[in-house]
C-alpha cells in the first residue's frame, strides 16, 4: 500500500521556487530518508505533506486521500517530530503528551492510556510528572517524539530528531525508530548525520535546488556514481610484486605502488579478496596492513550536489 503519493509539487514563494515539479512515493513499511544541503527544499516538502502549507501546483496524497481535501483525515494518520523542540516548559511530561494527543480527540482513559503508552516507549514513564526544563538534551527531544505517536499515526515524519544530543541519547532514538517500523508505522526521516541515514534507512531520496536528483537503496545511489571500490595494502616490500600478475585477477580494474602501499581499484560485485591475499603469501610478501575503501553515501552526495550534507 502506498502511504504516500506525491505527484509533480511545487511551492514558489513570490516568484521563488522552493519546490520544483517533484514527484515520491513511499510504501508502507518504508524509513524513507530525505537528504538534501540547506536551501534544498526538504522543510518545505514536509510542510507540504504535512499540510502546514498549501501547494501551488501538484497533488500529495496520505494513504490514497488527497491531504487538503481530507485535511483532518490525513492530519491523524501523520506524526511530526520538528526540528525545533515543539514542548512546553512549564507543563509536565505527562501533560505534554496529553495536550497534544488531546488535539487529536482522544479524550478520558483512552486518553490516559495513550500518554502512558507513548511516555514507556520513549523510557519517559518514571519521569511523567517532572517537567522537561530539567530534562537533558536527550531526554527533551524522547519527550518530543512521544508527544507526536500518542495517537498512533501511520506516517511519522522526523526532522532531524537527534540533533544536539549525546551518543547514548542518539542510540536510543535511533533504537526507537527501528521498534516504531517494525510496529507498522512508516517514517520520513531527515538528518545532517549522513551514517544515521546508511544505518535506518530503506531507502533515499535527495533533493537539491527544490528538485528530487537521486533516489534509491543506499546501494543503488552508489551505483549511478560508481560500480568500484579501493584496496589499499601496505606492504613491507614491493620487490616480489608483479602488477601484471594483480591485474590479472578477476574483478581488479587498476593497481599501482605508491612506495609500501599497493592500490587496487576492484568491481564492488567482484569478491576478489582472497585471491588478492593469496597472491601476495604465494610471492612471501608481507602485509602490514588492508583498508578496503568503498563509496558512501556521502561520496554519493558530495558527487551530486557539489556540497557537505552540512553545508
Amino acid at each position: 500500500m502506498k502511504v504516500l503519493e506525491v505527484k509533480n509539487l511545487t511551492k514558489k514563494f513570490d516568484g521563488f521556487i522552493a519546490v520544483d515539479n517533484i514527484s515520491l512515493s513511499i510504501n508502507e513499511g518504508e524509513i524513507f530518508g530525505l537528504l538534501g544541503p540547506n536551501g534544498a527544499g526538504k522543510s518545505t516538502t514536509i510542510n507540504l505533506i504535512a499540510g502546514l502549507l498549501r501547494s501551488s501546483e501538484g497533488e500529495i496524497k496520505i494513504l490514497g486521500k488527497n491531504n487538503m481535501k481530507h485535511s483532518r483525515y490525513t492530519k491523524m494518520n501523520i506524526g511530526i517530530v520538528p526540528q525545533d523542540l515543539a514542548i512546553y516548559e512549564d507543563l509536565t511530561a505527562f501533560e505534554n503528551v496529553k495536550f497534544f494527543a488531546g488535539l487529536y480527540g482522544l479524550r478520558g482513559t483512552e486518553l490516559t492510556d495513550r500518554v502512558q503508552e507513548a511516555l514507556e516507549f520513549v523510557g519517559l514513564l518514571d519521569m511523567q510528572r517532572a517537567y522537561p526544563k530539567n530534562f537533558s538534551g536527550g531526554m527533551k527531544r524522547r519527550l518530543n517524539i512521544a508527544c507526536a505517536i500518542a495517537h498512533r499515526p501511520k506516517l511519522i515524519i522526523m526532522d532531524e530528531p537527534t540533533v544536539g544530543i549525546d551518543p547514548h541519547s542518539r542510540n536510543y532514538i535511533l533504537q526507537s525508530i527501528h521498534k516504531l517500523n517494525e510496529m507498522g508505522c512508516t517514517i520520513i526521516y531527515t538528518s545532517h548525520y549522513m551514517e544515521e541515514v546508511e544505518e535506518i534507512c530503506t531507502r533515499i531520496s535527495i533533493m537539491d535546488h527544490g528538485k528530487v536528483i537521486a533516489e534509491g537503496t543506499k546501494e543503488q545511489l552508489i551505483a549511478i556514481i560508481t560500480n568500484t571500490k579501493d584496496i589499499w595494502i601496505e606492504v613491507k616490500s614491493v620487490e616480489q610484486i608483479d602488477i601484471e600478475k594483480i591485474k590479472e585477477i578477476n574483478g581488479v580494474k587498476t593497481v599501482s605502488l605508491d612506495k609500501n602501499v599497493i592500490k587496487i581499484n576492484s568491481e564492488i560485485g567482484i569478491n576478489n579478496l582472497n585471491n588478492i591475499l593469496l597472491y601476495l603469501m604465494n610471492q612471501k610478501v608481507e602485509i602490514g596492513s588492508l583498508e578496503e575503501r568503498e563509496p558512501n553515501l556521502e561520496t554519493v552526495f558530495l558527487t551530486l550536489t557539489g556540497r557537505n550534507l552540512r553545508d
